[in-house]
Protein backbone atom coordinates (compact mmCIF):
# COMPACT_ATOMS: atom_id res chain seq x y z
CA UNK A 1 0.00 0.00 0.00
CA UNK A 2 1.45 3.46 -1.00
CA UNK A 3 1.16 6.23 1.42
CA UNK A 4 1.39 10.04 1.24
CA UNK A 5 4.86 11.24 1.97
CA UNK A 6 4.74 12.71 5.85
CA UNK A 7 4.73 16.02 6.25
CA UNK A 8 7.56 17.72 8.07
CA UNK A 9 5.59 19.28 11.06
CA UNK A 10 6.30 23.23 12.16
CA UNK A 11 5.54 24.67 15.67
CA UNK A 12 3.23 27.49 14.22
CA UNK A 13 0.81 24.49 12.93
CA UNK A 14 0.10 23.91 16.76
CA UNK A 15 -1.30 27.34 17.79
CA UNK A 16 -3.24 25.67 20.61
CA UNK A 17 -0.37 24.39 22.71
CA UNK A 18 -1.74 20.63 21.60
CA UNK A 19 1.04 18.38 21.48
CA UNK A 20 1.94 17.20 17.75
CA UNK A 21 0.04 13.43 17.57
CA UNK A 22 0.85 10.46 15.63
CA UNK A 23 -2.26 11.24 13.23
CA UNK A 24 -1.08 14.24 12.91
CA UNK A 25 0.99 13.50 10.46
CA UNK A 26 0.76 9.83 9.46
CA UNK A 27 -1.90 7.88 8.00
CA UNK A 28 -2.70 6.07 11.06
CA UNK A 29 -5.66 4.92 13.25
CA UNK A 30 -6.71 3.93 16.29
CA UNK A 31 -4.97 4.50 19.64
CA UNK A 32 -1.57 5.23 17.86
CA UNK A 33 -3.13 8.25 16.01
CA UNK A 34 -4.30 10.19 19.56
CA UNK A 35 -0.48 9.50 20.68
CA UNK A 36 1.73 12.26 20.81
CA UNK A 37 5.02 11.83 18.97
CA UNK A 38 7.85 11.81 21.76
CA UNK A 39 11.63 12.26 21.94
CA UNK A 40 12.47 8.15 22.56
CA UNK A 41 9.96 7.10 20.38
CA UNK A 42 11.45 8.97 17.58
CA UNK A 43 15.07 8.09 18.10
CA UNK A 44 14.15 4.27 18.18
CA UNK A 45 12.72 5.21 14.93
CA UNK A 46 16.25 6.55 14.04
CA UNK A 47 18.35 3.81 15.51
CA UNK A 48 16.50 1.38 13.27
CA UNK A 49 16.68 3.29 9.99
CA UNK A 50 20.26 3.76 10.82
CA UNK A 51 20.44 -0.05 11.63
CA UNK A 52 18.63 -1.36 8.36
CA UNK A 53 18.99 1.77 5.96
CA UNK A 54 22.31 2.58 6.63
CA UNK A 55 21.18 6.17 7.52
CA UNK A 56 18.20 8.71 8.32
CA UNK A 57 16.48 10.10 4.60
CA UNK A 58 15.61 13.51 4.49
CA UNK A 59 11.52 12.94 4.65
CA UNK A 60 11.69 9.39 6.11
CA UNK A 61 9.44 8.62 8.94
CA UNK A 62 12.32 8.65 11.36
CA UNK A 63 12.71 12.36 10.30
CA UNK A 64 9.26 13.42 10.89
CA UNK A 65 9.12 11.83 14.10
CA UNK A 66 12.36 13.96 15.41
CA UNK A 67 10.42 16.88 14.40
CA UNK A 68 7.11 16.52 15.87
CA UNK A 69 8.89 15.55 19.13
CA UNK A 70 11.38 18.50 19.12
CA UNK A 71 8.14 20.71 18.52
CA UNK A 72 6.71 18.88 21.65
CA UNK A 73 9.54 19.13 23.70
CA UNK A 74 10.05 23.05 23.02
CA UNK A 75 6.55 23.66 24.06
CA UNK A 76 6.73 21.59 27.14
CA UNK A 77 4.58 19.25 26.59
CA UNK A 78 6.89 16.77 26.87
CA UNK A 79 9.76 15.98 28.43
CA UNK A 80 12.93 14.86 26.64
CA UNK A 81 12.80 11.38 28.23
CA UNK A 82 9.57 10.17 27.38
CA UNK A 83 8.63 7.39 25.35
CA UNK A 84 4.69 6.65 23.92
CA UNK A 85 3.04 3.60 25.72
CA UNK A 86 2.54 1.77 22.24
CA UNK A 87 6.84 2.13 21.08
CA UNK A 88 7.43 1.02 24.39
CA UNK A 89 5.55 -1.88 24.74
CA UNK A 90 4.98 -2.99 20.82
CA UNK A 91 8.37 -1.34 19.50
CA UNK A 92 9.45 0.26 16.16
CA UNK A 93 10.23 -2.08 12.80
CA UNK A 94 11.55 -2.09 9.14
CA UNK A 95 11.29 -4.52 7.16
CA UNK A 96 12.12 -5.24 3.32
CA UNK A 97 9.99 -6.86 0.77
CA UNK A 98 11.44 -7.91 -2.97
CA UNK A 99 9.09 -7.30 -5.36
CA UNK A 100 10.60 -8.65 -8.90
CA UNK A 101 13.74 -6.31 -8.86
CA UNK A 102 12.73 -3.91 -6.25
CA UNK A 103 12.80 -3.71 -2.27
CA UNK A 104 9.54 -2.39 -0.95
CA UNK A 105 10.74 -1.08 2.63
CA UNK A 106 7.84 -0.33 5.29
CA UNK A 107 8.25 1.08 8.66
CA UNK A 108 6.33 0.66 11.54
CA UNK A 109 5.39 2.22 15.08
CA UNK A 110 3.68 -0.87 16.96
CA UNK A 111 1.42 -2.85 14.41
CA UNK A 112 0.69 0.44 12.42
CA UNK A 113 2.50 1.49 8.94
CA UNK A 114 3.88 4.93 8.89
CA UNK A 115 6.01 4.81 5.95
CA UNK A 116 6.33 2.72 2.80
CA UNK A 117 8.29 3.40 0.16
CA UNK A 118 9.42 1.28 -3.22
CA UNK A 119 13.34 1.21 -4.61
CA UNK A 120 15.40 -0.84 -6.89
CA UNK A 121 17.61 -3.88 -5.01
CA UNK A 122 21.02 -2.94 -5.48
CA UNK A 123 23.67 -5.76 -4.58
CA UNK A 124 25.25 -5.95 -2.01
CA UNK A 125 28.92 -6.91 -2.40
CA UNK A 126 32.55 -5.58 -1.61
CA UNK A 127 32.48 -1.97 -4.44
CA UNK A 128 36.00 -1.50 -3.64
CA UNK A 129 36.59 -4.08 -5.99
CA UNK A 130 38.48 -3.10 -9.36
CA UNK A 131 36.17 -3.17 -12.26
CA UNK A 132 37.23 -4.56 -15.37
CA UNK A 133 37.12 -2.56 -18.83
CA UNK A 134 33.59 -3.30 -19.94
CA UNK A 135 31.59 -2.53 -16.73
CA UNK A 136 29.08 0.30 -17.35
CA UNK A 137 29.97 3.82 -16.41
CA UNK A 138 28.14 6.28 -14.85
CA UNK A 139 27.71 7.84 -19.05
CA UNK A 140 26.51 5.06 -19.69
CA UNK A 141 23.51 4.30 -17.24
CA UNK A 142 22.33 7.61 -18.25
CA UNK A 143 22.06 7.36 -21.47
CA UNK A 144 20.53 3.91 -21.60
CA UNK A 145 17.54 5.79 -19.53
CA UNK A 146 17.37 7.58 -22.27
CA UNK A 147 16.01 4.94 -24.66
CA UNK A 148 13.92 3.37 -22.22
CA UNK A 149 9.89 4.87 -21.88
CA UNK A 150 11.09 6.99 -19.38
CA UNK A 151 12.91 8.62 -21.79
CA UNK A 152 10.23 10.31 -23.87
CA UNK A 153 8.48 11.86 -20.40
CA UNK A 154 8.57 15.43 -19.34
CA UNK A 155 11.78 15.57 -17.54
CA UNK A 156 10.93 17.08 -13.75
CA UNK A 157 12.56 17.82 -10.07
CA UNK A 158 13.24 14.15 -9.25
CA UNK A 159 15.08 13.58 -12.90
CA UNK A 160 16.73 16.86 -12.18
CA UNK A 161 17.77 15.85 -8.26
CA UNK A 162 18.89 12.19 -9.88
CA UNK A 163 21.10 13.47 -12.83
CA UNK A 164 23.10 16.00 -10.35
CA UNK A 165 23.98 13.30 -7.98
CA UNK A 166 24.97 10.96 -10.99
CA UNK A 167 27.60 13.88 -12.07
CA UNK A 168 28.34 14.42 -8.82
CA UNK A 169 29.80 10.73 -8.36
CA UNK A 170 31.09 10.80 -11.49
CA UNK A 171 33.58 14.04 -11.48
CA UNK A 172 34.12 12.97 -7.27
CA UNK A 173 32.98 16.56 -6.63
CA UNK A 174 30.65 17.94 -4.40
CA UNK A 175 28.86 20.58 -6.44
CA UNK A 176 27.51 20.33 -9.99
CA UNK A 177 29.61 21.78 -13.09
CA UNK A 178 28.33 25.27 -14.13
CA UNK A 179 27.18 24.37 -17.31
CA UNK A 180 27.33 20.78 -17.05
CA UNK A 181 24.71 17.95 -17.27
CA UNK A 182 23.30 18.89 -13.58
CA UNK A 183 22.87 22.30 -14.60
CA UNK A 184 21.23 21.66 -18.18
CA UNK A 185 18.84 19.22 -16.16
CA UNK A 186 18.21 21.50 -13.44
CA UNK A 187 17.51 24.01 -15.53
CA UNK A 188 14.88 22.13 -18.01
CA UNK A 189 13.72 21.03 -14.89
CA UNK A 190 12.14 24.51 -13.89
CA UNK A 191 11.39 25.42 -17.40
CA UNK A 192 8.57 22.72 -17.75
CA UNK A 193 6.98 24.18 -14.80
CA UNK A 194 6.17 26.93 -16.70
CA UNK A 195 5.95 25.23 -19.66
CA UNK A 196 1.61 23.58 -19.68
CA UNK A 197 1.73 21.92 -23.17
CA UNK A 198 3.99 18.62 -22.57
CA UNK A 199 4.96 18.36 -26.13
CA UNK A 200 6.95 21.41 -25.40
CA UNK A 201 8.74 20.17 -22.82
CA UNK A 202 12.27 19.42 -22.34
CA UNK A 203 12.25 15.02 -21.98
CA UNK A 204 14.80 13.02 -20.11
CA UNK A 205 16.00 11.66 -23.60
CA UNK A 206 16.88 15.05 -24.71
CA UNK A 207 19.05 15.99 -20.95
CA UNK A 208 20.93 12.54 -20.59
CA UNK A 209 21.02 11.48 -24.54
CA UNK A 210 25.06 12.11 -25.12
CA UNK A 211 25.82 11.85 -21.60
CA UNK A 212 29.39 10.44 -22.19
CA UNK A 213 30.00 14.03 -23.66
CA UNK A 214 28.00 16.23 -21.72
CA UNK A 215 29.88 14.78 -18.14
CA UNK A 216 33.22 16.07 -16.95
CA UNK A 217 34.22 12.96 -16.08
CA UNK A 218 33.10 9.30 -16.16
CA UNK A 219 33.52 5.95 -13.96
CA UNK A 220 32.30 2.53 -13.81
CA UNK A 221 29.39 2.40 -11.75
CA UNK A 222 29.34 1.00 -8.29
CA UNK A 223 26.67 0.20 -5.47
CA UNK A 224 27.37 3.64 -3.39
CA UNK A 225 27.06 5.12 -7.10
CA UNK A 226 23.42 4.25 -7.59
CA UNK A 227 22.30 4.39 -3.76
CA UNK A 228 23.47 7.85 -4.09
CA UNK A 229 21.07 8.34 -7.17
CA UNK A 230 18.76 6.21 -5.86
CA UNK A 231 17.92 8.43 -2.56
CA UNK A 232 17.94 11.80 -4.78
CA UNK A 233 15.47 10.87 -6.46
CA UNK A 234 13.11 9.40 -4.06
CA UNK A 235 13.70 12.29 -1.66
CA UNK A 236 12.16 14.83 -4.58
CA UNK A 237 9.00 11.99 -5.04
CA UNK A 238 5.85 12.79 -3.45
CA UNK A 239 5.36 8.82 -3.54
CA UNK A 240 8.49 8.20 -2.82
CA UNK A 241 8.93 5.36 -5.63
CA UNK A 242 11.58 5.65 -8.22
CA UNK A 243 10.67 5.98 -12.30
CA UNK A 244 10.54 2.61 -13.89
CA UNK A 245 13.26 2.78 -16.54
CA UNK A 246 14.46 5.98 -15.12
CA UNK A 247 17.83 7.08 -14.09
CA UNK A 248 17.83 5.32 -10.55
CA UNK A 249 16.42 2.31 -11.80
CA UNK A 250 19.21 2.01 -14.77
CA UNK A 251 21.97 2.76 -12.34
CA UNK A 252 21.02 0.64 -10.06
CA UNK A 253 20.74 -2.07 -13.13
CA UNK A 254 24.30 -1.05 -14.13
CA UNK A 255 25.27 -1.34 -10.56
CA UNK A 256 23.82 -4.88 -10.03
CA UNK A 257 25.22 -6.05 -13.69
CA UNK A 258 28.84 -4.55 -12.92
CA UNK A 259 29.05 -6.53 -9.65
CA UNK A 260 27.57 -9.77 -11.52
CA UNK A 261 30.69 -9.25 -14.08
CA UNK A 262 33.45 -8.86 -11.15
CA UNK A 263 31.60 -12.67 -9.45
CA UNK A 264 33.30 -14.10 -12.44
CA UNK A 265 36.23 -12.54 -12.31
Amino acid sequence: MSQEQPQRPRADQFPEQQPIKYGDVFDVSGELASQPIKPRDAALMQATENQTLGQTQKGSPASVMQSAAAVNTATGLVHRDDISDIARNQGVSISETKVGGNRLITESVGSQVVGQFVEPDVPMNDPGLALDKSAITIGEALEASALTPAGDKPLDQSDAAAIQAAEMKATGKNQTEPGGLGAIAQSAATRNTRTMPDLQKTTLADVVSGAREKLGADKAVTREDAEGVIGAELRNKADMRTTPGGVAATMAAAATLNQNKLEFL
